[in-house]
Parts: structure tokens; C-alpha cells; sequence
């Protein structure tokens, strides 16, 4: 790590819409890869939350059992996502630059 904010930056690429911040003030490899897989698990979970959404309008017209399978998939989803935010919360603390299950690979910053 090159600046003393690197940390900061890494962590607040996890914490939703604060993902700004490291994407236009870090400038170091370490902040940019922070950014990057805090930008890729936000655009994820703003697309889970779409699909979940779906799902529930789908389900609604089965009452009480669509009720209960919408809120079983939103909250597994949400866990998912929360492990992955705490996880890249980790690793930017830690200083590691390791990359997240399943969407770590992904690159929308070079």
C-alpha cells in the first residue's frame, strides 16, 4: 500500500453508495482493486434486489406460502451479500487485495 488512506478507502468501497469515494479519490492499485470489487458487489445486490422483487410479484398470487418463499430467497440473498460486504471489509482492513467469491473476478476498473 502507497498512501496512508488506502485502508479507509478499501473499506468504504464495501459500504453501498460510499463506493464513490475510493473510485474517485483512490489512486493507488490497492484502493482501484477495493473499488472495483465494492462496485461489482453493489451493482450485485442492487440486482438482487430487483430479481427479488420480481420473484415476490410473481409469488404473490400464491398468499402466505409465495409470502413465505419471498422472504426465505430475499434473506438468504441479503446474508449472501452481507457475508461478501464483511468479507472485503477484511480484506481491506488486513491490507489484502483477495477477491471476492464469485464476483471477484470481475473487472469494471482497470
Amino acid at each position: 500500500m502507497e498512501d496512508s488512506n488506502d485502508k479507509v478507502y478499501g473499506i468504504l468501497a464495501y459500504i453501498g453508495i460510499l463506493v464513490l469515494v475510493p473510485l474517485l479519490a483512490g489512486k493507488t492499485q490497492f484502493a482501484r482493486f477495493h473499488a472495483n470489487q465494492g462496485l461489482v458487489l453493489f451493482i450485485a445486490d442492487i440486482i438482487l434486489g430487483v430479481c427479488i422483487s420480481i420473484t415476490s410479484l410473481v409469488l404473490s398470487p400464491l398468499g402466505i406460502v409465495g409470502a413465505i418463499l419471498g422472504g426465505i430467497v430475499s434473506g438468504v440473498l441479503g446474508l449472501v451479500v452481507f457475508i461478501m460486504v464483511i468479507m472485503g471489509i477484511i480484506n481491506a482492513a488486513n491490507g489484502e487485495m483477495k477477491p471476492l467469491p464469485v464476483i471477484g473476478g470481475i473487472k469494471l476498473i482497470k
